[in-house]
């Protein structure tokens, strides 16, 4: 039988689902008295144009037929191109059926014309994510959270490798038995704590709720897991451990700058992003003589308004001669920041992580003496309160007033900058009743 006959202008079903037409515009007459060949993809009743780079005779379109009469060469010409679209079509709807187990005439035309094409693999869309991540860093995206997405990435792959014996795996087949073998996976063979993998499994669902959002998913697998997060423990220093580091110095010039940043940040919350970026614009004098930290804060864009007592004004008075732009520390790179703080933390006998000093400061040196909640987090650029609710707008003089507290105590409480020897002051005891 001939090919042709069988591309009719009526719908040509596959499976009473699918449909696919062939005609042209009519109304649409170009200069040189042709029209568009164009198609029209059906899938459960939904329909998608296709314009074909066809031109058509009109006086040779048989609407009947859905094809061009004669043998002219315009009508082999068309005649040709509908074999041809019309098999590329059915090609690619039955290789989406396959791989996600349903297909809309939206992935027919997106597969059609090459553009917005949908991942249809696990590991195809997360590098497709990534790479959209990658060139968002620096505009609206930070390089620590694109390595953390590469990580996830990397700690997958070597899931699907070594446990399913294959490089990739069909969005379509992802169940929970694919989310509990990878999470027994980040336990078992990654020796991975409960925390780090509750971030991993939530990059795994991000990438099932993209394809859901592409349309390459109808629902979400995964949308009704949410993997419990551990109690948090506090991650602030200890007060004996914090008064030890502060009254001992090290021998290593590295190790002692991490410490002395480690102190400053204690008295200042600063996380390390803008401990990095702080400069001298950052810093300003009121009429009373007090300097203040103004920045916003990197994470959050929200603003901390810190008052900066005498403790961090000597550490930025010490490291004044090593400065080389108007930044007021020459910060190390995260990474090597990271292994000298878990060695300055073995050099004390504890377990140290630089973010630690910001946990200091809203324990130790805030909330512990008293001061209200709101101040904290005006001076920590906190978005909310999760302990407690914000009845009123924290004022810039409230924050003043409330940091006297603090100034008292900086002058009372000694820190080992220099060579002096300095003994701190030990914790007191509270009496039992």
């Amino acid at each position: 039988m001939n090919v042709n006959n069988n591309i009719r202008n009526k719908e040509i079903k596959h499976r009473s689902t699918f449909a696919i037409l062939f005609y042209i515009n009519r109304t649409k007459v170009r200069k040189d008295g042709t029209c568009q060949l164009l198609c029209k993809v059906s899938v459960d009743a939904k329909w998608e144009q296709i314009g074909i780079k066809v031109a058509v005779n009109p006086a040779l379109w048989n609407p009947e037929t859905g094809r061009a009469d004669g043998r002219s060469e315009n009508a082999i010409t068309v005649n040709r191109a509908i074999v041809d679209l019309d098999k590329q079509i059915r090609g690619h709807y039955k290789r989406i059926k396959n791989s996600l187990g349903f297909v809309t005439a939206e992935l027919i035309k997106n597969a059609m014309l090459g553009i917005g094409e949908k991942k249809l693999t696990l590991l195809a869309l997360f590098t497709e994510h990534n790479e959209e991540f990658k060139k968002r860093i620096g505009v609206d995206r930070e390089e620590g959270s694109y390595e953390s997405y590469t990580r996830s990435y990397r700690h997958l792959h070597e899931f699907i490798r070594d446990k399913k014996k294959t490089e990739d795996v069909t969005l379509k087949s992802l169940d929970q038995d694919f989310y509990d073998d990878f999470e027994l996976y980040l336990r078992s063979n990654c020796g991975m704590q409960q925390k780090t993998v509750h971030e991993h499994l939530y990059r795994l669902k991000k990438m099932t709720k993209r394809a859901v959002s592409q349309g390459t998913l109808r629902r979400d697998p995964y949308d009704e897991l949410h993997p419990a997060l551990p109690k948090r423990k506090s991650r602030h220093l200890k007060y004996e451990d914090l008064t030890k580091l502060m009254a001992t110095q090290l021998d290593k010039p590295n190790l002692q700058r991490v410490r002395d940043w480690f102190i400053f940040s204690t008295f200042t919350g600063l996380a390390y992003a803008d401990l990095k970026r702080l400069s001298e614009k950052d810093i300003i004098q009121k009429e009373d003589g007090s300097q203040w930290i103004r920045i916003r804060r990197k994470k959050t864009d929200v603003a901390s308004y810190i008052r900066l007592l005498d403790i961090p004004l000597r550490i930025i008075e010490k490291y004044k001669p090593e400065r080389r732009s108007d930044k007021i520390f020459n910060v190390y790179c995260r990474g090597y920041l990271i292994k000298l703080t878990k060695e300055v933390g073995k050099q004390y006998g504890f377990y140290m992580t630089f973010h630690k000093a910001r946990h200091n400061f809203g324990t130790h040196i805030t909330l512990s003496l008293g001061i209200p909640i709101e101040t904290v987090s005006r001076m920590m650029g906190h978005t909310s309160i999760t302990t407690t609710q914000i009845y009123a707008e924290v004022k810039s003089r409230k924050v003043d007033e409330d940091t006297k507290a603090l100034r008292e105590m900086s002058a009372k409480r000694p820190v080992n900058l220099y060579e002096e020897e300095v003994i701190a002051k030990p914790k007191r005891k509270r009496k039992t009743v």
